[in-house]
Order: C-alpha cells, then structure tokens, then sequence
C-alpha cells in the first residue's frame, strides 16, 4: 500500500496541475467532469485523507458531518468559500484552504471587459456582423456609453476590487469605493471611501460589484439601490451571482432605468434566469473571470501546496479552519 495520501478530487484540472498531483499522491479524478451530487461526493471520498474541491460542489453542514471520518482536509479551487460550511468543518476538525491573490488581475481584466462591453454595445455588434445585418457606418449606429473620464464606484474593495480600480485609472476614471472598512491611504490608489452605499450610489456612471457571497451581500443590488443610481448607469458583475436581485435588475434594463450590464456570475448558474438572454442590452459571460492557462494553473497549484503543507505538519499558507 502506498503512504502518499489519497485525494478526491470533484472536477477536471488543468492538465499541469493534474500531473504535479498524480506525482505526488494518489488521486480519485473525476473523468467526465460532471457535477457531483451529495451522495456521490461521499461515496467518492470514502477511503480518502482529503477533498480537492471546487465551487459547483455543496458542501453543506449536513455532508460534511457524514464525509468519512478519514477526510481531514478540503482544497478549495476558488477564492470564494459559500460553498463550504467552515464552522461544521472546524467542528469535525477538519482544515479548510482557498486560493487568493492568484485569480485578481485574470478577474479584474474580465471585469473590465464587462464593463467596456457593456458601455460599447458590443453584445450587438458581434450579433450584428455574425447574423450578416450590419450594412455599413451610420453616424447613429450602436452609439453605447462614453467610459473615459467617467466615475466607477467599486463595491468590494478587496484584492479584486482593487485591481478594478488600477484600470480603471488607466481610463482616467474617478473611482469610489464602498467597503467594510477604509483601506490604508497606500491601497486606495486616490480612490474615494464612501461610508455607505447610499453615499456611493449617486456618484456611479458605473458600478462594479467585487464583494464576496455572504449573508450581508445577498441581492445587495436591489431595486431601491439601483433607483439611486443615476439614470443611464451601468452595473457590471463578476463577484457571484447571489449579489444581484435579478428582478430587479432585468426591470431596470428593460424600463431604460439603466443604459447596460455587464455580468459574468448569476445566481443559480449554469441555469441563469432565461430573462437575460433576451436582453440587448446585457453582456453576457460564462463565469470566465480567472479562466487563463496562467491562472488556472496558479488555483490549482495553490491547493496542490496547501494539501502539501497540511501533510507535512506545517501551517497551511491559505487557511480558512
């Protein structure tokens, strides 16, 4: 019998981070990379010393107390963790480690994209062209949203958020921001600190959701706070889905309320609200935020070095239990 741990691993990796993995443990892998149910995330972890997740797989409280008591570790594939219940891992004793800082330029540069997309009416102009419509220039054709010089209010102003606010500087954008707390002067990169969204929300041509799922955050963007924003706004989403009311957000694209949105996360995902695909005026993406090679890689790689730690007796570098 071998002494390298065993690991579950739920979903397909990158093929790099696969092979660091299988050099240096034994591995349960998921070959057709379909989403597993509870029943199958306990059977396949039976026999296993830990679980190499990701955020399509729910592990509630009630399926963690049942995981085989040989379990003592989850790696995450993600930064987010609401798919985990830490305080019913903590309670079995189990660790529990995520994958920072790697993910922030790849998600704020799709971000960003969500943003200029939106503003420029790009949905339409790619539809356009690949349905053979468009018929040449028009002094009035696809006129979308003017971005430079314009101001962004960023809620969430976290590793991601920030990074947000670096391009944005490079369109010459006055950025706000609304946060738990006010970062040190250093972090703000000139960015000004609202004490509360009713602050901030006047102040927003565009607004950029980068706050984390939670309790607080669920459907933060409702209607009364997409009322305070100025008419013609654009709101762009690549936190999680569970930020946005989507009634209330569809309704203000279609009653005109707001010019555009961005998103690239929905609630409920894969299975977003139909509504939105109907929509011209909504930029649509499918979760891409850290989906390069580079970060990809890096995620993976990360929880190949928190498993690494854990098994060595040492401090995880990503802890979160």
């Amino acid at each position: 019998m071998s002494s390298q741990p065993l690991i579950f691993v739920t979903r397909a990796l990158p093929p790099d981070v696969n092979t660091r993995l299988l050099r240096d443990y034994r591995a349960k892998l998921n070959p057709d990379d379909g989403t597993y149910s509870a029943e199958e995330i306990l059977e396949g972890a039976e026999d296993c010393d830990a679980i190499l997740c990701t955020p399509t797989e729910k592990l509630t409280a009630e399926l963690i107390e049942r995981l085989p008591e040989g379990v003592r570790m989850i790696a995450t594939f993600s930064v987010g963790h609401e798919h985990i219940d830490l305080p019913a891992a903590e309670r079995r004793g189990m660790r529990v480690s995520n994958t920072p800082d790697v993910l922030n330029d790849a998600t704020a540069d799709i971000a960003m994209l969500c943003l200029l997309g939106a503003a420029r009416r790009a949905h339409e102009g790619q539809t356009m062209l690949r349905e053979g419509r468009w018929v040449g220039w028009a002094t009035t054709q696809l006129t979308g949203v003017h971005v430079t010089g314009k101001r962004l209010g960023i809620f969430g102003m976290g590793r991601i958020g920030q990074a947000m606010a670096r391009r944005a500087k490079g369109f010459e954008m006055t950025v706000y921001y609304c946060n738990r707390r006010r970062l040190p002067l250093e972090q703000e990169q000139g960015a000004i600190y609202c004490e509360s969204a009713e602050e901030m929300l006047p102040l927003c041509d565009f607004l950029s959701l980068n706050a984390p799922a939670s309790d607080e955050t669920y459907h933060w963007l409702n209607a009364e706070r997409i009322a305070a924003l100025p008419d013609g706004a654009v709101v762009v989403n690549t936190a999680r889905g569970t930020l946005v009311d989507d009634d209330a957000l569809i309704a203000a694209l279609n009653g005109g309320k707001l010019a555009a949105a961005g998103l690239d996360v929905f609630e409920g995902e894969p299975k977003i609200d139909p509504r939105y695909r109907g929509l011209e005026n909504a930029f649509l993406l499918p979760h891409m935020g850290s989906a390069t090679v580079e970060t990809r890689n890096a995620m993976g790689f990360k929880c190949l070095d928190n498993l690494d730690a854990f098994f060595a007796g040492r401090a995880l570098p990503d802890g979160l239990v």
